[in-house]
């Protein structure tokens, strides 16, 4: 299947040394990192797979010196293949299960930059934490779930895409498309963006075995938390993760967690969460200037889990409604809706930094307001709001803009067509990508003629 990240990781591939450095995948399991980096592998003449998981067999070669010369030679010996610098792609698979494997790497770059290598691992935070990453010696390469825009490339709807990137604010989407395009969408917030999910929905479009996957998936991060027991106790790790989608679309309390549990007890819970990129959350800002993370209030946040798929089957709602009402759904199902935006974000940003979210609000007696998302454009902070009806009272927004003297415009995302009202800049929810004008970024990989 088609990912942004493929372009990315073939830029990385040809970039000459000593530019290049060893890549290192973060991200939540069954995102496509493997995936990723198996279809980079066959651009090169051969491709060497180490999982420390599956094959612990290769974790003594890494206790004595680091090495590559020598670590080359005995990969090659045990695997009965030969490695080429600069012709053979080395990836190391669950790294975190051999933390001396993470400082390995920057070897590989001082001593032998020639080498291509990668390397992955879901819990790498535990890893890092052990031994610490090799800083400036290795490039970090962020990996979520598919956005909206890879789900329409994988069901074959390129005219679609097409039809997204061509209108603008004064040249609206044809009735017809939009409403069709809003019908995909609904699809979307069932499958979500968990490529064997979407993978299922191509083969056999059934929504019961997409939620069978959902619930599989669920399940291995949760056989993951014994692994966090090295900091925190498994039940702090499963509290947080199960009351996040019940808290979507609003700030995260603690307090509102059934049972007898202290902060200070749930807080590094949810880090770990968040540093698995499991969880993302979502910290308030004045929003007055860049950068947005300067002043942000670190007991004021949202959150929302990595996929919307996945939140639903978590809620285990009835799924179905989103393929029969699609926009009643999205009206009566608000939190999905602006969680989804948040994903989005995420999805078509740079891969190569870890970005964060961040919302606004204001309290007062006599007007509260909040703005969904804060987003940096260029040297300018753009308010988001979310609608998942047609969304015609922006008083927050409006709110933001009259006491940010800065930032000159907003932008909503609702169900109405491309259109501007003075200072709104109204956008169809489908059309983030379309916001963040991803078809100059990528031209390529836009036209309906691209292989997938």
């Amino acid at each position: 299947m088609f990912r942004f990240i493929d372009l990315h990781l073939s830029r990385w591939a040809k970039t000459k040394t000593p530019h290049r450095k060893p890549l290192l995948l973060r991200g939540a399991r069954q995102v496509g990192k493997t995936f990723a980096v198996r279809k980079l592998g066959a651009t090169f003449k051969s491709y060497i797979e180490i999982n420390f998981e599956k094959q612990p067999q290769f974790k003594p070669i890494f206790e004595k010196d680091l090495d590559p010369k020598r670590l080359i030679r005995i990969l090659a010996a045990e695997l009965e293949q030969e490695i080429v610098p600069g012709k053979t792609l080395l990836f190391f698979d669950e790294i975190q299960e051999v933390p001396r494997a993470l400082l390995a790497l920057r070897y590989f770059y001082e001593e032998m930059p020639e080498m291509h290598v990668l390397a992955a691992g879901s819990l790498l935070s535990l890893a890092i934490e052990e031994v610490g990453v090799p800083v400036g010696r290795v490039s970090f390469f962020y990996i979520y779930p598919m956005s909206f825009i890879e789900f329409l490339k994988a069901l074959k709807r390129e005219k679609i895409i097409e039809e997204i990137f061509r209108c603008h604010l004064k040249a609206p989407m044809d009735n017809l498309l939009h409403e069709k395009t809003l019908e995909l969408l609904s699809e979307y917030f069932v499958i979500g963006g968990m490529p064997a999910v979407i993978q299922a929905w191509i083969d056999q479009k059934d929504s019961n075995e997409c939620l069978n996957i959902h619930q599989s998936i669920i399940d291995t991060y949760r056989s993951d938390f014994p692994k966090y027991a090295k900091r925190i106790q498994v039940k702090y790790v499963e509290t947080i993760f199960s009351n996040v989608p019940l808290q979507l679309g609003q700030r995260f309390k603690f307090s509102q967690i059934p049972g007898e549990y202290r902060k200070r007890e749930l807080v590094p819970a949810l880090e770990l969460l968040n540093n698995a990129h499991i969880v993302h959350s979502i910290y308030h800002s004045d929003g007055q200037g860049l950068p947005l993370r300067a002043q942000i209030n670190l007991d004021k946040f949202k959150t929302i889990l990595l996929d919307v798929g996945l939140a639903q089957a978590m809620l285990g709602g009835k799924v179905s409604d989103w393929l029969i009402e699609p926009k009643q759904t999205m009206v009566n199902k608000g939190a999905i809706v602006e969680a989804f935006i948040g994903q989005e974000l995420l999805a078509y940003a740079d891969p190569f930094r870890d970005t964060n979210l961040y919302y606004w609000h204001r309290e007062s007696k006599n007007s509260m307001a909040e703005v969904d998302y804060l987003f940096q454009v260029n040297d300018k902070v753009v308010p988001i709001e979310v609608k998942s009806n047609k969304g015609n009272t922006l008083k927050s927004i409006n709110l933001f803009l009259d006491s940010h003297p800065k930032s000159n415009y907003g932008v909503r995302f609702s169900t109405h067509n491309f259109s501007q009202h003075e200072k709104i800049l109204s956008y169809p929810l489908y059309a983030i990508a379309n916001f963040l004008k991803l078809a100059e970024i990528y031209p390529e990989l836009i036209l309906s003629n691209v292989q997938t």
